[in-house]
């Protein structure tokens, strides 16, 4: 009988932005470089991201259901799954019935939990949306929050300044949410920035890499990408947050070098290489 679980693959639930290198656009060619099948499932397309001045935007909220139908028809298997922006209860709903169907006993689950940045919740997460957002947590197996995104996952007031011992007690505190691994990344230590890993049970591991511009738009969903498909390879946690920092840090630099502009993401086509070795 015909079966489409050669091949090991990865379904990323996160919007379609045409234009700003981010969310399925990065996704899609970043866990196709690793060698490792994406298939992504929209939850809005947009011309360009909405950090640009205008922008064409179409909700797929309504499209996901028979989207999600037709792929349990064809008996898609995942060995990961991957989210990250929604941009509405409805949309949470639907993601937390797609996890219960093709969440198999192989399945490793990531939810990035985009929800805010630089102490503040994007402008489309009311409390009631935040509040909606936790009830993801039991599901991941890798949280992958920012310390903003932390903070309001586990009701913690915001600050500049972080101790690792307060970070890993925030870390703690996901963790008893029900993820089972936690990355709380961009932590601001100096001239670095810090990841730290955490695992239940385990030593607390810091992935630290040297500052070299200011955050661009979308390295949140190349962090997560290449953490998911790493992972789905064989990698641990720590090897593969390693693996996307480093990738990071290089097409940083690049972007600079070309003068990309800040909305237009970083240019990861130039190092796509480097992730197939």
């Amino acid at each position: 009988m015909e079966s489409h679980n050669n091949q090991k693959k990865i379904a990323v639930v996160n919007d379609f932005s045409g234009f700003g290198r981010c969310s399925i656009t990065v996704a899609l060619p970043v866990i196709s470089a690793m060698k490792v099948q994406c298939c992504p499932l929209p939850t809005s397309i947009l011309s360009n991201h909405t950090a640009f001045d205008s922008f064409f935007f179409d909700d797929y909220t309504s499209k996901m259901e028979p989207y999600m139908a037709e792929w349990k028809k064809l008996g898609l298997k995942f060995e990961g799954i991957c989210t990250g922006f929604l941009g509405s209860k409805e949309q949470i709903a639907l993601v937390k019935r797609f996890l219960e169907e093709f969440t198999g006993d192989e399945t490793t689950v990531l939810v990035d939990p985009v929800m805010g940045d630089y102490g503040k919740p994007y402008a489309t997460y009311t409390p009631e949306m935040c509040s909606e957002m936790k009830t993801l947590v039991p599901y991941a197996d890798i949280l992958t929050p920012n310390l903003t995104e932390a903070c309001i996952l586990t009701d913690t007031p915001y600050k500049e300044n972080w101790k690792i011992a307060e970070v890993t007690e925030l870390a703690e505190m996901m963790s008893e949410m029900g993820a089972e691994k936690i990355v709380v990344s961009g932590i601001p230590q100096g001239s670095y920035l810090t990841n730290l890993c955490y695992e239940r049970g385990q030593e607390v591991k810091l992935v630290r890499t040297k500052k070299v511009g200011p955050a661009r738009h979308g390295t949140g969903d190349i962090f997560s990408s290449i953490i998911a498909a790493d992972v789905v390879n064989g990698a641990s946690l720590e090897d593969a947050v390693r693996k996307a920092a480093g990738f990071i840090k290089v097409c940083i630099i690049s972007s600079i070098e070309r003068e990309i502009p800040m909305t237009d993401g970083v240019c990861f086509e130039d190092h796509l290489g480097k992730l197939a070795r």
